[in-house]
């Protein structure tokens, strides 16, 4: 997995807490956000607490890891045998999410950096909700078996 430089500023830990506080969901918008947040969490604390700062985060996610901090991922359809494809089955579930990618290879979504997107529930032993973007049948995806 590669490694990628973040920046958390006070003004992100406040409105997570704030959030948190008032029962509130916490949506990172792409993989490098959603990683960044759960290296702070880990590195910067200790113990889940998220604190501000910068850091370079190296965090594999792979099926069993603990999401401290991000509830909802909005991320688009990863390639195949990817790193970002564990990430994203850690986050919503093994089964359900190549069951989604299933779907999409079916209906032609769109793969990787300017694809079609997914909005991706956190599962914690529960089944969890992938509501796929709108698909306009453009370009072909790659097979998942």
């Amino acid at each position: 997995m590669h490694s990628e430089r973040y920046e958390i500023p006070q003004a992100t830990v406040d409105a997570i807490t704030k959030a948190r506080a008032a029962g509130g969901l916490v949506i990172a918008v792409g993989t490098t956000s959603l990683r960044a947040l759960e290296s702070a969490a880990r590195e910067n604390a200790g113990h889940g607490d998220l604190q501000a700062g910068t850091g370079e985060t190296k965090i594999f996610i792979t099926p069993g890891y603990r999401f401290k901090v991000v509830d909802v991922l909005l991320t688009n359809f990863h390639l195949p045998r990817s790193t970002l494809l564990m990430l994203v089955c850690a986050f919503g579930g093994m089964e359900q999410m190549l069951a989604t990618y299933r779907h999409a290879v079916a209906n032609e979504y769109r793969f990787f950096s300017y694809g079609d997107a997914m909005l991706i529930e956190k599962n914690d032993g529960v089944v969890g909700r992938v509501l796929p973007a709108v698909n306009d049948n453009v370009g072909r995806s790659p097979t998942y078996d």
